[in-house]
């Protein structure tokens, strides 16, 4: 049987990156070393860019990811917008229009997406206004029948990943970004089904538990990753 041939494109900001994880992972490193090879050929790139709002992004996204697409691959995006635009002064709404934007032309050239939200911060004020954020992508994503993975509301008030950000100069490190793609995979990436109780979300996805609950699942409902 003739393997998929996937090219998977992430672009994003310094957490796409990895930055202030010892192990240089990041995320998405994470997420894709979880990703079985077996069925598909998957290659993967990183186009992560520090300091970028939704403006830059929308602007060079597609003229960058098109140069890894490939014709007759199963072309694949995943969007990890930052929190910049709350430095630029943008408004929401010129912020879920360039997320709009970037999903429609997508979209058009038959590329599925996945969009992975903002973090939380150990900002009470910024907090506040990257929930705004968040909600505002969210909206734009469903409504487009994509998936959108919320980072923000299941992190905001968990205690490894405010201590992490707290010894690591505001950045995830191991633990941090182990719960991040914890998140991606088990909401949106896959969705899976477990015999008994449901994974706990905030075990330590570095952690002997994270992997011993991986070895239980039963069966996984692929998302992202499906054919």
């Amino acid at each position: 049987m003739e393997q998929r041939n996937i090219r998977l494109v992430a672009v994003g900001d310094d957490l796409l990156a990895g930055v202030g994880d010892p192990r240089t992972l990041g995320w998405f490193g994470r997420v894709m070393a979880r990703t079985p090879h077996n069925n598909a050929s998957i290659t993967a790139y990183n186009l992560a860019a520090p300091n970028e709002g939704s403006d830059l992004l929308n602007e060079r996204w597609f003229e960058e990811a098109r140069r890894r697409f490939a014709p007759g691959a199963d072309n694949r995006l995943v969007i990890a917008p930052s929190t910049f635009d709350i430095d630029l002064g943008l408004t929401s709404a010129r912020s879920r229009l360039n997320l709009a934007n970037m999903v429609d032309m997508a979209s058009q050239n038959n590329i599925r997406v996945l969009v992975v939200g903002p973090p939380p911060t150990l900002d009470a004020e910024r907090n506040r206004r990257i929930a705004d954020l968040s909600a505002a992508y969210a909206d734009v994503v469903t409504r487009r029948n994509q998936m959108y993975v919320d980072t923000f509301n299941p992190l905001l008030h968990h205690e490894q990943w405010r201590n992490d950000l707290a010894t690591n100069n505001g950045l995830p490190g191991q633990s941090g970004y182990g719960l991040i793609a914890w998140l991606v995979l088990h909401r949106g990436w896959y969705l899976a089904e477990y015999p008994g109780a449901a994974l706990d979300l905030f075990c330590d996805a570095d952690s002997a538990c994270f992997f011993a609950h991986w070895r239980r699942i039963r069966c996984i409902r692929v998302i992202f990753m499906k054919k």
